[in-house]
């Protein structure tokens, strides 16, 4: 316990353990930096429960990262070593090359040890490939292919309903022209009295249609040829709205002007008897302000002696 001060004391078997504790995480420490160092001093450094902390996670990744690179390291001997025995004359299958034969037991090795999810996925993979008729799948190319199918069923789906409905429309017409036959064929139907006449006057209107059929193309056909689509250009459009907001200035200023006549009355007669009215007063309020004026000067101004 060399990282206790030595006035310390344990007064509790729970002190005790965790003091062992801290010295057995103490020494493994010790023992994996020494390991690192390979018989070189270890730099001094504080011991505390912080410092321990980060040691010993570190000490465990290192130790994980070891483990990991052995493992691939180990693997890749081994199939080294049977890439190296599949070359031998004597351990290749009669019938089959060699490199078909590693490639089938790399191919195995991979699949064994695959999870459940890889495998899942794989046999997934495998069977959308075997379905798609795609030999060479990938994930990209599978996910488009799905994309595809979906679209394919969304439509297909819309057609039955646009089918259905189609469907129900035909089996009403079809009930319609069921029960009109059935009141046509009854003893109670009685045809109309002008039945002949009005047959005779369409098949006349069908016929006179029909003999303005080669007109009306050839007027439709010159129409065709002679109405030209202009569409407006951005400057054209500038322009337009320029002289739009113009248009619509002068307007404001006729609706200000107009807006002065909005008291008088709609009739002709009576609007100018109004302002022949509203004229004499005008006359009477500059009489008034004439003589006002007068009266003022008259009143400012000195009397001369005689």
């Amino acid at each position: 316990m060399a990282h206790l001060p030595p006035s310390t004391a344990i007064f509790s078997p729970s002190i005790a353990r965790i003091a062992a504790s801290t010295a057995k995480d103490w020494r493994y420490v010790d023992g994996w930096l020494a390991s690192k160092f390979q018989g070189r001093s270890v730099p001094p450094f504080e011991r505390n429960p912080d410092t321990l902390k980060a040691l010993l996670s570190l000490a465990t990744v290192n130790e994980t990262a070891d483990e990991e690179r052995e493992l691939v390291a180990r693997a890749e001997f081994t199939a080294l070593k049977e890439i190296g025995a599949a070359r031998e004359p004597s351990d290749v299958t009669p019938g089959l090359p060699a490199s078909a034969t590693v490639r089938e037991r790399i191919l195995a090795a991979i699949q064994n040890h695959l999870t459940r999810e890889g495998s899942t996925a794989l046999d997934s993979m495998a069977t959308l490939s075997c379905q798609l008729s795609a030999a060479y799948p990938d994930a990209e190319a599978i996910g488009r292919y799905m994309i595809i199918l979906h679209a394919q069923a969304f439509e297909q789906e819309h057609m039955l309903v646009r089918v259905h409905i189609f469907r129900k429309y035909i089996e009403q017409e079809s009930a319609t022209a069921d029960e009109l036959l059935r009141i046509m064929r009854s003893d109670d139907y009685k045809p109309a009295d002008d039945l002949a006449r009005q047959n005779v006057e369409l098949q006349r209107k069908v016929k006179a249609m029909a003999v303005r059929i080669p007109e009306l193309k050839d007027r439709v056909a010159i129409l065709n040829q002679s109405v030209v689509l202009h569409f407006p250009t951005i400057e054209q459009t500038a322009r337009e709205e320029s002289n739009y907001f113009e248009l619509l200035a002068h307007k404001k200023d006729l609706d200000t002007q107009v807006l002065q006549f909005s008291s008088l009355p709609d009739d002709v007669r009576r609007a100018r008897l109004q302002l022949d009215s509203v004229r004499a007063q005008l006359r009477a309020v500059v009489q008034r302000r004439d003589d006002v004026f007068e009266n003022l000067v008259e009143r400012q101004s000195p009397h001369k002696n005689r």
